[in-house]
């Protein structure tokens, strides 16, 4: 499946870019994977972190800027260590040994094809716990394609309705159009979310949106999308954690947090459009506390 780095369509940009040869698209990303930490993450939806913690591994690079980024030391600037295909199948299997209730695969999508032979890899050899696809939701149809049958539940975000905000806020061309396209593949893969006895998540669409500070009627834009495009009983997690970081500061409209005022007045909204089920945060989550120390924890070296 490397091939597809031959001439790479893995995200919606298109760069077109032979990473094999070396050559380098928007992400930045080369012909190997870059993992900046694997470790059990609690602090995920409840179905997710559970008890023991989700088995997370947060890839290096990005196909968006996102000025607000939480995650900028590795998305934006690029900290991470190389591995192997066969380092990472390890990682998957060595996290489960810690009693990871599944495998949480942050910003996949540049590194599909690695990723969908080490999951095959990690299969043989034991490896049974549920796989997320937990992705910034700018994805393409090759790759969602690509790994289809080897995920049991989609994390998508859903960030913008608005193509102006995307492209002035992540740099993303076509957000909406994108994105929303899609979470309709993903449900298609998975269904709706599946329990286990003990509320664990074991496969399903959930999807993700960030309140920004100020944006409460695009983030209504985007559940009555989903309202009109999806069944009423899809799995959502409405976010409060926005917390201005990066290069926050230089907008001033982002340089603050949300209100308490903002964030109930979605979730009044997602009620009254008939949406069910869905997740809500704590606004206390709006702290920089809650971002990962990307420390290469977990992550051997080549």
């Amino acid at each position: 499946m490397l091939h597809l780095l031959e001439n790479c369509t893995l995200c919606p940009r298109q760069c077109g870019v032979n990473r094999l040869a070396g050559e380098l698209g928007y992400c930045r990303c080369g012909a190997n994977i870059k993992v900046a930490k694997a470790f059990l993450h609690q602090w995920e939806e409840p179905c997710i972190s559970g008890v023991t913690g989700s088995g997370t591994v947060f890839f290096s690079h990005c196909n968006l800027n996102c000025v607000f980024c939480q995650n900028y030391r590795i998305s934006q600037e690029h900290l991470g260590r190389e591995i192997t295909i066969e380092q990472l199948a390890q990682i998957f299997l060595k996290l489960q040994a810690q009693g990871a209730h599944n495998i949480n695969l942050v910003s996949p999508t540049l590194y599909v094809p690695h990723i969908a032979e080490a999951l095959l890899l990690a299969k043989k050899a034991g490896l049974s716990v549920p796989v997320i696809y937990n992705s910034n939701g700018y994805d393409s149809m090759p790759a969602l394609q690509a790994i289809s049958g080897l995920v049991d539940i989609y994390l998508p975000d859903l960030k913008y309705y608005d193509d102006f905000l995307a492209q002035k806020y992540s740099k993303a061309p076509r957000y909406f159009h994108f994105a929303s396209q899609a979470v309709l593949e993903m449900h298609r893969q998975v269904g709706n979310p599946v329990f286990s006895s003990d509320g664990l998540l074991t496969q399903g669409l959930i999807i993700r949106h960030l309140l920004l500070p100020g944006f409460l009627e695009q983030s209504k834009q985007i559940l009555s999308w989903i309202k009109q495009n999806l069944p009423s009983d899809v799995y959502l997690s409405l976010m409060a954690q926005y917390t201005p970081l990066y290069q926050a500061a230089c907008y001033p409209e982002l340089n603050t947090k949300v209100t308490a005022s903002e964030y109930e007045t979605l979730i009044d909204f997602f009620f009254a459009i008939g949406l069910e089920n869905g997740f809500v945060q704590e606004l206390e989550a709006a702290s920089d506390e809650f971002v990962p120390d990307f420390d290469l924890s977990g992550v051997d070296p080549l």
